[in-house]
């Protein structure tokens, strides 16, 4: 990779990796749907506003808002409902690791929609991380249990992952066209969020705020860092490095997340957890390295 394509993918994974944390104080009195819809919402309004101060033409035909708004849908809206109904049932340590078969699903689907070669070394080194991710989070992964609860939980997150990798298909192909990734994510976040807001009024559920520091603070991080600057970074990535490299990111950022974890929540390292912490850093190695493939 060059130095651009280091600097967004080490931006990718450090934003999101500390979202993680951010979410936390999004939990509580207002439901999680309804969070979500704010978060997008908010950046929606931003983005348009960023192409307007830019001067960036917000003109599309009706063929590219129809892909951008099947991106915006997946990756802003219907990925985010089922990740965060996922996590009534599944702790988020579960849910990372199967969260990181995006890895997996990208190489697929890139492979069946845009024709993308598959490599040797994002399979192997995707394989590599994945194991060292599930020995990072082996504690969450033993208490796993397959009640009716769990499996609903995992099927949420599957389902995820397979709706998030489409999306990850669709703005690959939208970032081909030319169109700046701003003018794409501000149609993909409103598509996103009025997607949402549908759920939402079919599930009835009770819009609320809560009016404390810490609810709006962490908001508008999520909004402008996370989902602003992280999805304008990773989609340049998809553009750049191709859907299965840049899908990595999904085993890095539960791997950032364990450091802060370390640092903020006293995370407890076992042998088995640095093995794997060096298991994760050898398959972004590989991943990401310009080997020929044989």
């Amino acid at each position: 990779m060059n130095s651009y394509s280091v600097f967004l993918y080490i931006s990718t994974v450090l934003i999101w990796g500390s979202t993680w944390i951010a979410i936390t104080f999004q939990l509580g009195t207002v439901d999680p749907l309804a969070s979500v819809i704010y978060r997008m919402g908010i950046a929606s309004a931003l983005l348009f506003a960023l192409c307007k101060l830019r001067s960036l033409s917000l003109a599309l035909t009706a063929d590219n808002h129809k892909f951008i708004a099947f991106q915006g849908i997946c990756l802003f809206g219907l990925n985010y409902w089922a990740i965060y109904h996922s996590e009534l049932y599944l702790p988020s340590g579960i849910i990372a690791v199967i969260f990181s078969l995006i890895v997996f699903f990208n190489i697929i689907n890139g492979r069946i929609f845009l024709k993308r070669p598959i490599t040797i070394n994002s399979v192997i080194g995707g394989i590599i991380g994945l194991t060292g991710l599930c020995m990072l989070f082996y504690p969450e992964l033993i208490k796993f249990s397959a009640s009716g609860d769990a499996i609903k939980g995992f099927l949420l997150a599957i389902t995820a992952v397979f709706v998030a990798s489409l999306g990850n298909i669709a703005a690959t192909r939208n970032g081909l066209l030319g169109t700046s990734v701003w003018v794409i994510n501000a149609w993909g976040t409103l598509y996103g969020t009025v997607a949402l807001i549908i759920v939402a009024l079919i599930t009835g559920i009770e819009f609320s705020y809560e009016n404390s520091l810490a609810y709006t603070a962490s908001l508008l991080y999520l909004s402008v860092f996370g989902t602003i600057l992280a999805f304008g970074a990773y989609l340049k990535l998809l553009v750049i490095l191709g859907p299965e490299k840049a899908g990595y990111s999904g085993l890095m950022i539960p791997f950032f997340a364990i450091l802060l974890s370390t640092v903020f929540e006293g995370y407890q390292w076992t042998v088995m957890a640095a093995i794997g912490f060096i298991l994760v850093a050898a398959g972004n190695y590989l991943v990401m390295g310009r080997r020929p493939n044989r």
